[in-house]
């Protein structure tokens, strides 16, 4: 059975730079490798100053097209973190029928190949303030832009729990996580109440691989916005678990502000939701990095 992650379409670096020459004579290539693929998108950095991101799957074609028309707008208005740039728009051709952009390189380092990670105050801090601010955004005006609502029920507890489930099976036979158990209890005490109907802007895909960290391994930029859209912010709050210690998260909600206890249950089942198919993404993938920090973003969203 194939799994979620796999590519329609994998471009190669030779076809990734084949397209960029013909489209963009007046970028001189000297150096492109491949430096991360996803579910959605491969990522090729071009020059040590930009990167090309190519659709894997025709889903991602959207989504990639949306973050191009926002983008722009999210950067002037200065959300505290990196955040990627579109430069320049590829257009589908005979060699490659679907769009591709390229963006200013956001400096970091994704926390999985990072030396050292910092999850406590200054990230804490760092991390609220962006989604502060993110959350602030004019819905209307996000929708002017092309962002749609949330599709996919990302946050439907009775959708995802099969999955949920059947990937901790695996993870248990696979014998990928030391504390099997803390996340068999977590099963059986998932989240309930009706979430409140607030819609904001979201990333809505905050995860260790769409995250980069600076020298100190402080958070210092957000990647990858191909799942961007209007929906609760419960989706991006999942990172205050996943990433952040348990005595930072006070800090991330003095600086935030005020979160209910049911968005925050539902922020903690997305973090646990994620972070388990990542660990088994890396398992499958051959990513030792992926499934170590998988794990440790795991064991924080459970505690």
């Amino acid at each position: 059975m194939a799994n979620v992650w796999d590519a329609e379409v994998a471009v190669s670096t030779g076809q990734a730079r084949q397209l960029i020459e013909s489209q963009f004579p007046e970028l001189v290539l000297t150096d492109l490798e491949i430096i991360d693929y996803g579910f959605d998108n491969t990522v090729m950095k071009v020059n040590d100053n930009l990167v090309f991101r190519f659709p894997r799957r025709e889903i991602a074609v959207r989504l990639l097209e949306t973050e191009g028309k926002l983008l722009p707008m999210l950067a002037e208005a200065d959300l505290g973190l990196q955040i990627p740039v579109p430069l320049y728009y590829g257009k589908p051709s005979s060699e490659y029928e679907w769009p591709f952009i390229g963006y200013r390189f956001v400096k970091g380092t994704i926390p999985s190949l990072a030396r050292g990670v910092m999850r406590d105050r200054e990230s804490a801090i760092r991390l609220a303030r962006f989604l502060k601010i993110l959350h602030g955004t004019n819905v209307k005006k996000a929708k002017g832009n092309g962002v749609p609502y949330d599709e996919l029920s990302r946050l439907s507890v009775e959708k995802r729990k099969a999955t949920l489930g059947k990937n901790t099976n695996e993870i248990k036979n696979l014998n990928l996580f030391h504390q099997v158990e803390l996340l068999e209890n977590y099963l059986q005490n998932l989240p309930k109440e009706t979430l409140p109907e607030d819609i904001t802007l979201v990333h809505g895909d905050l995860h260790f691989k769409n995250i980069v960290v600076d020298q100190d391994g402080i958070l210092s930029g957000v990647i990858d916005w191909g799942d961007v859209h209007l929906g609760h912010r419960s989706i991006d709050l999942n990172l205050m678990y996943s990433f952040l210690y348990p005595a930072a998260r006070e800090l991330f909600l003095e600086e935030y502000g005020k979160v209910g206890k049911t968005e925050l249950e539902y922020a903690r089942f997305k973090a646990v939701y994620t972070n388990a198919v990542l660990l088994l993404y890396g398992y499958h993938e051959k990513q030792p990095h992926t499934v170590t920090e998988a794990q440790k973003c795991l064991e924080l969203a459970l505690t």
